[in-house]
């Protein structure tokens, strides 16, 4: 059994823990609000921005654009949006176990990594790390999605990569985030589970200027769109991670430092018996 001393120690080395994870979790909850409104102020335009796109690639019939149809490598570009720091949970393992064990072949993997987690765990593995982009994680914004967006849209019409993936966390509420990996080149024109008879009741849709036009400006602004919307779902998710993780420990912390005080006052009271014990017997051995 451990000495009373060991088990003070042990105990005041668990409750400086426990107020450092009380601390890291209102921070992440304050964090948590904030991010929490970028990503439901920004949900809807990314949710309409991509059923916009497909609607109208659905309705355009076949136009042959590079957006349109997978380049000529089988080299694959990932951008993988994980956090800088840990103490979150399952949130960066989710996410590098939806690259390492899904349908993806290691070596045809250039990853784009946001965030450090994700890139020095790939990295780990033997994965091709291509750009590190970890520091826009910390604060989000549009323009660099656009300068991420205008570097993978280069390489892919360089023919340097033939498909674009986006690997994040969707944000869905507090306590529940959904890791997703979703193509966003060569750009899906047709909804296959869209019904015949709502396929032929959809008017056509036509260009101004032509299509091949159009597209150069409305593609790039649809994977900046995503890109954007990744990252701030991502935030929000981490924060949330992050504050279930800390509140978890500091439970645990607090039935540690219970099981802690149980295992002190049984030592003491041994103690006291044992003290109790030795001077009756001296008493007795004197008379």
């Amino acid at each position: 059994m451990a000495s009373m001393r060991d088990i003070k120690r042990r105990k005041s080395s668990i409750q400086s823990t426990q107020q450092i994870t009380k601390a890291m979790k209102l921070v992440s909850t304050v964090k948590l609000q904030r991010a929490k409104g970028n990503a439901e102020r920004s949900r809807n335009y990314f949710s309409c921005m991509y059923d916009t796109v497909s609607s109208m690639l659905a309705k355009a019939g076949n136009i042959d654009h590079p957006y349109l149809r997978a380049g000529v490598s089988d080299r694959k570009a990932v951008i993988v949006i994980t956090s800088n720091r840990g103490l979150a949970g399952g949130y960066n393992s989710n996410i590098i176990k939806l690259i390492t064990r899904g349908e993806l072949a290691k070596d045809q993997l250039d990853i784009y990594a946001i965030g450090k987690k994700g890139k020095d765990t790939l990295q780990r593995y033997g994965y091709t790390i291509k750009e590190d982009y970890s520091d826009v994680i910390e604060e989000p914004a549009y323009g660099d999605a656009m300068r991420i967006s205008a570097q993978v849209l280069k390489a892919f019409t360089d023919g340097e990569i033939g498909e674009i993936y986006l690997a994040y966390t969707a944000f869905k509420n507090t306590v529940s985030h959904e890791p997703k990996l979703i193509k966003l080149l060569p750009v899906e024109a047709a909804d296959e589970n869209a019904s015949e008879e709502r396929r032929d009741n959809q008017a056509p849709m036509n260009f101004e200027p032509r299509e091949e036009e159009a597209l150069e400006m409305i593609i790039p602004k649809y994977i900046t769109s995503l890109i954007y919307g990744g990252m701030v779902e991502s935030v929000a998710s981490e924060n949330g991670a992050r504050m279930q993780a800390m509140d978890s420990a500091t439970s645990n912390a607090e039935e540690m430092i219970g099981t802690l005080e149980l295992q002190y006052n049984r030592a003491r009271q041994g103690s006291i018996t044992q003290e109790l014990t030795e001077i009756i017997a001296g008493a007795e051995a004197i008379s």
